[in-house]
């Protein structure tokens, strides 16, 4: 019931919400529940395809519909400046998607709005939710503090959702062009695998000062240089774009045909006096 009053206020205002649960079966329910309460929600797990959603993100973002129910919604990366208020289920359940780190960066996903809210339903104290309201209270007063002396007022992000859905199109689906192209060229001759490593231990520095974000991106695109690498062919990679020109139209030549050409012989296999008269 706190739950549902908490998401009409917030949807009546024009926000978002995100709600996470432990579970898929129980994200299911809750949005049926609140279905038939009358209030706009969608729910989001690992089952639902890509494309469906970046739909179900973008219709979130767009007013839609003004709720949002998944399961590990920091796994998503999310980052929509509409999102009002987080709704955190079961906080006191210790365990991977209730860790301190996991609660932290869910969390976050309220820090981009200005009148963002966190609501942590539990029935005990854990060490993990203590921690992170700890680590949550002493970020928040060294950026009060940071603002108050550089004369900075919060303000909601903006940002338009095209652009959004376009940074995610472009992580999700890349297009490696195996022998030509501009993603491939602009590598041919440099030392790929330095960068990706070189990216990866600035992923993995992120990660150690609990900047999920930057890790996230840096994630994204290793995998997809690593995509790119995959895509290269062993014999192009090192050689300037002038070597690798395919060879003229008029340097083809056709294979002859039949026995000994190398083409096809339509008597090879069906024995050796296939086609002759007795």
């Amino acid at each position: 019931d706190d739950l549902l009053a908490e998401c009409r206020e917030v949807a009546k205002h024009g926000g978002r919400v995100l709600v996470t649960t432990l579970t898929k079966r129980m994200a299911e329910d809750l949005t049926e529940y609140m279905t038939e309460a009358g209030i706009r929600v969608r729910y989001l797990h690992s089952d639902i395809d890509t494309l469906e959603r970046i739909e179900i993100i973008r219709d979130l973002r767009k007013g839609v519909f003004d709720v949002l129910i998944g399961i590990n919604l920091l796994r998503e990366g999310l980052d929509i400046p509409e999102c009002a208020l987080v709704a955190i289920l079961d906080a006191d359940k210790e365990g991977f998607l209730r860790s301190t780190t996991s609660l932290i960066q869910t969390i976050g996903r309220a820090a981009r709005n200005v009148d963002g809210r966190v609501v942590l339903y539990a029935d005990v104290m854990t060490d993990s939710l203590r921690r992170a309201l700890e680590e949550t209270a002493r970020r928040r007063t060294k950026q009060q503090a940071w603002n108050k002396e550089h004369g900075i007022t919060p303000q909601t992000i903006r940002r338009d959702i095209s652009q959004a859905l376009q940074s995610i199109y472009e992580q999700d689906y890349v297009t490696v062009e195996a022998l030509e192209g501009e993603e491939t060229a602009q590598f041919i001759g440099k030392d790929l695998k330095a960068t990706i490593a070189e990216l990866d231990r600035k992923m993995r520095a992120a990660a150690a000062d609990l900047e999920f974000e930057t890790a996230a991106r840096l994630r994204d695109e290793i995998k997809r240089l690593e995509s790119l690498d995959l895509g290269l062919s062993p014999n192009l990679a090192g050689r300037s774009l002038q070597e690798a020109k395919p060879k003229a139209k008029g340097d083809w030549k056709p294979k002859p045909m039949g026995p000994g050409g190398g083409g096809y012989d339509p008597g090879k296999g069906k024995g050796r006096n296939r086609g002759r008269k007795s």
